[in-house]
């Protein structure tokens, strides 16, 4: 029986894993030394804030994978001999494949910063840095995040309701400005210090200073300010976990480099999710995605291929959410921080600060390209549609109503945005 073993146990890992299973008898050993089970990596923070516990982020009950004859295997892989098809282990140990699936994920950033791997500095990524996490902040008092990313926001969440001071540093002008046009960021910069958080914009971190025990006692940022701290959050993105591969023969650069069928360059080897880096570019999309939604997509397309039948990754539109403090962020198609030469903005802010839309769409031909919401839900399908048959943007604007999600009785807007874009005035209702 063709043995399938997958390296990594998140959602790309563990989707290929259930779909190759719905599809074949095919031997499925997963392995991880991070968990015993698969949980969801997104709701981490709020075991940390009180709202849940361990447990309730394991989507399936521990029967579940002996049922369904998933292999689950806690270990450590510390070098992979592929022309033997074996794995080794840190302990000694070691496992033959037919068929290989990397699905290693992410580790956070590091730039050489002095101090960075000083006790109380850490990422938030993993099972382990949750726990760490616990430890660090014991009898923490004021912490400092590095990054104004989606992590560097949860981080601050989670550090808010311990009653934990948290500073926030951000190079850019706004929060998250490399990714949100200018209005946007603005908007969630001062919801964020709304809420007590000391968010530093165009700043940027030096070094970080120990104390007389090798511990984290303050950091300097690059104007020469000092600032105590008992707790440095690395939070300046994230980057494939494939350190441990650099010497084994298998091509990569950033991720693991793969084709359009997520192949690798070594025969019966595949890499998926945020470990993975795509050879030819799809469409606009960055070639390493460390995205939830399209790990899960990159398992099921790999697992058509594993049962014979052969799939391309076809991610689709772009997509992504998440929620800033009390601010819900759904994005879908491309809104740049900045309008390409062939683009405009449209933006639309309410005046009590925790609502906005902002559209793009193509200055000559009119045509829907994308849309950035906050605090308004809109449906994924109506507006994947509208993008996918290229509407134009009067036509989405008169028809958001379709796509609002928003619970009943919440209070509607789309008059008064459609009215705000009618007349051009590009201002707060």
């Amino acid at each position: 029986m063709e043995h399938i073993v997958i390296l990594g146990n998140g959602i790309s890992g563990i989707t290929a894993a259930r779909h190759i299973r719905k599809r074949s008898d095919k031997k499925i050993t997963v392995i991880s030394a991070e968990s015993d089970y698969f949980f969801s990596r997104t709701a981490l923070m709020y075991v940390y804030m009180g709202h849940m516990q361990w447990n309730h982020l394991k989507p399936y009950e521990d029967w579940f994978w002996k049922k369904n004859r998933i292999d689950l295997k806690t270990g450590w892989v510390q070098q992979i001999d592929f022309a033997q098809k074996t794995l080794h282990f840190k302990n000694g140990e070691t496992l033959d494949y037919d068929k290989l699936v990397l699905a290693t994920g992410s580790i956070p950033n590091k730039f050489g910063w002095e101090g960075e791997n000083l006790e109380g500095v850490q990422g938030l990524v993993s099972k382990q840095d949750l726990e760490l996490l616990e430890k660090n902040t014991k009898n923490c008092k004021k912490a400092v995040v590095v990054g104004g990313g989606l992590i560097g926001v949860e981080l601050a969440e989670m550090l808010h309701t311990r009653n934990i001071e948290v500073t926030m540093l951000v190079r850019e002008k706004a929060f998250w400005h490399s990714v949100l046009p200018f209005e946007n960021a603005k908007m969630i910069a001062e919801h964020i210090k709304s809420h007590g958080i000391d968010l530093r914009t165009e700043t940027e971190l030096d070094k970080i200073i120990p104390d007389e025990n090798g511990r984290v006692k303050a950091i300097m940022t690059k104007s020469g300010e000092q600032i105590d701290c008992q707790l440095v959050g690395l939070c300046a993105g994230v980057r494939p976990n494939i350190d441990f591969l650099k010497d084994s023969g298998l091509a990569s650069n950033k991720g693991i480099l793969v084709n359009s069928y997520l192949e690798t360059d070594i025969p019966n080897v595949y890499a998926i999710g945020d470990c993975a880096e795509q050879q030819e570019a799809i469409g606009q999309r960055k070639p390493v995605e460390a995205v939830w939604y399209t790990g899960r997509m990159m398992g099921e397309t790999l697992a058509l291929t594993l049962t014979g039948e052969k799939s391309k990754y076809h991610p689709g539109n772009w997509f992504n959410s998440a929620k800033f403090f009390d601010i819900e962020y759904q994005t879908y198609g491309w809104v740049w921080p900045k309008p390409k030469e062939n683009e405009q903005h449209f933006h639309w802010q309410h005046k009590d600060g925790t609502k906005a839309i902002t559209i793009s769409f193509d200055r000559y031909t009119n045509q829907f390209l994308g849309i950035n919401t906050f605090g308004i839900r809109m449906r994924h399908k109506v507006l994947d549609r509208w993008l996918t048959e290229k509407r134009k943007i009067n036509y989405v604007l008169a028809n958001l109503k379709q796509a609002n999600f928003d619970p009943e009785f919440y209070n509607r807007h789309e008059a008064t945005i459609f009215k705000s874009f009618k007349s051009g005035l590009m201002k707060q209702e």
